[in-house]
């Protein structure tokens, strides 16, 4: 093993840092570096030395030692480091140019056969360290290569990788003639912290001389960037009566700069807390990790619920002097634990209710809390420990308020209890925090008191039931149904009613409440169900307000043989001979058992033709079956009366009427004569109801024959009314300037000709026609004129239609165009001035229109209102 150097003497400069570096033959052990002044110098993994701290330099030889172990072996090197100031420069020195590091493409020879040959072996080019950010100026020279060929062949030297002709490109160039390398522009360690090169030298051919050598270029990291936090505010939460060292939060902050360099190591520290109370300093933060722990009791959020800090990141291992520094918020929320039990503001509620009352809020319990507000540590939960045996009250909490609502939820009887004192504690919806009881302020009492109202009688029992014979006369007294009255306390009276008696059979005595028939009890009424008839009776108080109650007794009616039995079915039919056919019969006894079956069947004495032609056979105690006695009987319908007895005490018979169809049979024993259903006959209810069908139809249609007329005759009477507001007569229609008379007028002189001349009215379309047209309605009996009439007689024809109309009480009351007939071909129409109407109005009675009803009122006041 050989050291490049046992001994290093360096100068202190600022561009520059020595380096050391231990090799061994094959140059393939690592090796660690250790400074003998770790507070001082400290080496790095490639060998670099460097000072740790600013300290001043003595003129005397500053000298330390670097100490090198192998990894594997554990071997152990050392060398010695001699410190001493840079001496002055003088004009001389400083011409002079600097002395750049030269690198020798390596070469060793061996003598074999009397002759030289080049052997190849692998060299380790130590590294290239430059700075970051240098200032220039540039291009700076970093190192020569050379190869010692050079004296006997004329080369040229490159180099190739990223940062030469790879991007980014230009960074390093090289002097093609003399092999210098060069750095054209400061290096950003945070973008590229390491630069491979390879250098190559070749002939003026383009042919390699040497084999390339690989040139590592490392940026030195220089504290060129501040830390920065991952958040510029940072939130955490601590409960409060945290004890110390609670962890609370973790701050982060990152150096773009070396992170194995003091560039990149960063302290954290807290540089103010906000608020300072209880204690300026609650938090401490770990230097290295930016954990913020508590170091002091006292967290209350009732007191301080959220503090501020301001933690500050420096690198450099935090040296203020040196260091990059930069800060970050962080808030830190006391959280609420259930340190505060709730209390109640009064030691005793007052309430009160009234009875038989439920879902009613008797009284408001209010607490405080000093917790945080609408949380489980805040939230009060009421119960009641002690004065509600029954469970008749209950406490719901208020969302909002947090205050407990007293509630009734089973009804109270005043003349039971008057008064409740309840015993009531408040707790929250958590636990309290260990240690911390409940104050006496926790529970309350509360008094409630109940409130007399004047209840419903009730009747006791109810239903009542009785059992009774049916048959009772009227006027028995069958029981006394009386009511109570809860109210004790208070002096009321009671009145019976009967409310609902659906036979109308009882009677109930207002003041007693004794109860009698005024009927027959009938227990085949349709009103008695199963044997029980029910009636409902009132019972109302005098109280304020009046208030009644219900009470419904049972008669269970006891049968008694009241009813005799009957032939079923009543109708049946059998063929004319014995055979091969017979009647079964049974019988419907409305009473029930031992009133009813079985019954005795037997046919009467007379007429003397019934057991003459029938005979009748009992088949057990409810059927019997009845057969013709003789060979043969004509068809026909024959009545035949039958004795039932039933079999109560005593027994009670009946003569029941059986009416059969006696008819031509074929030998399945059914009917064949054509006259079955007209002999047959139809029974009396279905006659009755054919009857009514038929009565009903006649009425239907003479509804609708008279619902006709009088729609006709409405219809006719609209059509001759007027509104009085469209009424146009009575209003002044200006149209325009009517000229010097009626000469100057050009008349329309065919309204005058013959009638079938003039367009019909069933022409014109209906809804088109005019207020002052004559209506459709039929026509009055005016005198009609003959076609060719003579000029003479004109005058006379419209007198006479004037009278006709005049007297004609169906006209239209108003000026409506009359065509009157036929005035001859070339007349002129003269004035018809000198016209008067043979009436005046006022020789003519019109009081009559008094009577048609208010629509004709116009008419009445204008025509039958006197002389005025």
């Amino acid at each position: 093993i050989c050291a490049v150097g046992g001994f290093i003497n360096t100068l202190l400069r600022s561009s520059r840092k020595p380096q050391v570096k231990f090799s061994n033959c094959n140059g393939k052990r690592k090796v660690q570096y250790e400074s003998s002044e770790p507070a001082d110098f400290k080496v790095d993994e490639d060998g670099m030395v460097y000072a740790v701290r600013s300290f001043p330099l003595s003129s005397e030889h500053a000298k330390f030692l670097i100490y090198a172990q192998d990894k594997e072996t554990q071997e152990k090197w050392q060398v010695a480091v001699k410190l001493s100031l840079k001496p002055t420069l003088t004009e001389d020195s400083v011409k002079e140019p600097p002395e750049v590091e030269e690198i020798v493409f390596p070469r060793q020879f061996s003598k074999h056969s009397g002759h030289l040959q080049r052997q190849k072996r692998d060299w380790v080019i130590p590294p290239i360290n430059l700075p970051e950010n240098s200032r220039g100026p540039f291009p700076q020279e970093l190192v020569r290569i050379r190869s010692d060929r050079d004296k006997n062949l004329s080369l040229r030297y490159s180099v190739t990788g990223p940062g030469a002709d790879q991007p980014p490109t230009g960074i390093f160039i090289i002097n093609p003639i003399s092999g210098q390398l060069s750095v054209t522009k400061p290096l950003d360690r945070e973008q590229i912290a390491r630069f491979h090169l390879r250098a190559h030298a070749v002939d003026i051919n383009g042919n390699q001389v040497e084999n390339p050598i690989d040139i590592v270029i490392n940026v030195i990291d220089m504290n060129d960037n501040r830390p920065e936090f991952l958040h510029q505010v940072w939130n955490g939460t601590v409960p409060e009566g945290s004890k110390p060292g609670t962890y609370v939060m973790t701050v982060t902050a990152i150096d773009a700069d070396d992170p194995n360099a003091l560039n990149g190591m960063l302290r954290y520290r807290i540089l103010s807390q906000a608020p300072s109370t209880p204690s300026p300093n609650m938090f401490t933060i770990n230097n290295e990790t930016g954990d913020i722990i508590t170091v002091a009791a006292g967290l209350d959020r009732e007191k301080v619920q959220q503090y501020t800090l301001i933690i500050q990141a420096t690198d450099m291992e935090g040296n203020p002097t040196y260091g990059l520094s930069n800060t970050a918020t962080a808030i830190i929320t006391v959280t609420d634990v259930n340190d505060n039990p709730p209390e109640f503001t009064a030691m005793t509620f007052y309430g009160e209710v009234p009875e038989n009352r439920v879902d009613v809020i008797v009284a408001n319990l209010t607490v405080t809390d000093k917790d945080q507000p609408h949380t489980p540590a805040w939230n009060a939960v009421y119960r009641i420990s002690g004065g509600d045996p029954t469970g008749r009250f209950a406490i719901q909490t208020d969302p909002n308020s947090n205050d407990g609502l007293v509630t009734v939820v089973k009804p109270i009887d005043f003349e039971t209890n008057r008064m409740f004192v309840l015993t009531v504690a408040a707790e929250n919806q958590v636990p309290l925090a260990k240690g911390i009881q409940h104050p006496p302020q926790s529970t309350a009492t509360v008094s409630v008191t109940v409130i007399d109202v004047n209840e419903n009688p009730y009747f006791a029992p109810n239903p009542k039931i009785i059992r009774q014979e049916e048959g009772l006369h009227a006027g028995t007294m069958l029981t006394t149904f009386t009511a109570q009255d809860p109210d004790r306390y208070m002096q009321q009276n009671i009145r019976y009613t009967k409310l609902s008696d659906p036979a109308n059979w009882l009677k109930i005595d207002p003041v007693n409440g004794q109860i009698t028939t005024i009927a027959v009890l009938d227990r085949e009424s349709p009103n008695v169900k199963n044997n029980i008839y029910n009636a409902t009776f009132l019972a109302s108080d005098n109280g304020i307000p009046p208030m009644s109650g219900t009470g419904t007794l049972q008669i269970y009616l006891l049968d008694i043989n009241d009813n005799a039995p009957q032939v079923l079915p009543q109708e049946a039919e059998t063929c004319e001979t014995p055979d091969p056919n017979s009647i079964n019969i049974t019988a419907l006894d409305y009473d029930i058992d031992p009133n009813a079956g079985p019954f005795a069947f037997d046919l009467p004495l007379s007429p003397v033709t019934i057991k003459r032609n029938w005979t009748i056979t009992r088949l057990n105690g409810d059927f019997a079956q009845l057969n013709l006695k003789i060979k043969f009987l004509e068809a026909g319908i024959y009545e035949v009366p039958i004795i039932i007895t039933d079999s109560g005490n005593p027994p009670k018979s009946n003569i029941s009427i059986l009416r059969v169809k006696v008819c031509q049979c074929d030998s399945n024993g059914d009917c064949t004569d054509v006259d079955r259903i007209v002999g047959a006959g139809l029974g009396t209810g279905a006659i009755i109801a054919i009857l009514l069908c038929i009565i009903i139809l006649l009425i239907l249609v003479l509804m609708f024959v008279v619902w006709m007329k009088r729609r006709d005759k409405e219809r006719q009477a609209k059509q001759l009314l007027i509104d009085p507001e469209d009424d146009v007569r009575d209003n002044i229609l200006k149209y325009d300037e009517e000229g010097g008379g009626e000469e100057d007028q050009d008349y329309d002189l065919s309204q005058l000709q013959q009638p079938d001349t003039v367009e019909p009215d069933a022409i014109k379309p209906v809804g088109i026609r005019r207020m002052d047209e004559r209506p459709i309605h039929a026509e009055p009996q005016y005198p009609v004129r003959s076609a060719a009439p003579h000029p003479g007689d004109i005058g006379d024809f419209i007198n006479e239609g004037l009278k006709a109309a005049d007297n004609d009480p169906t006209a239209p009351p108003y000026d409506s165009l009359l065509v009157f007939d036929y005035e001859g071909s070339g007349s002129t129409a003269g004035s018809l001035s000198s016209l008067n109407s043979s009436s005046s109005g006022g020789e003519q009675d019109y009081d009559y229109l008094n009577d048609w009803g208010p629509r004709f009122k116009k008419l009445a006041d204008m025509y039958g209102g006197g002389d005025d």
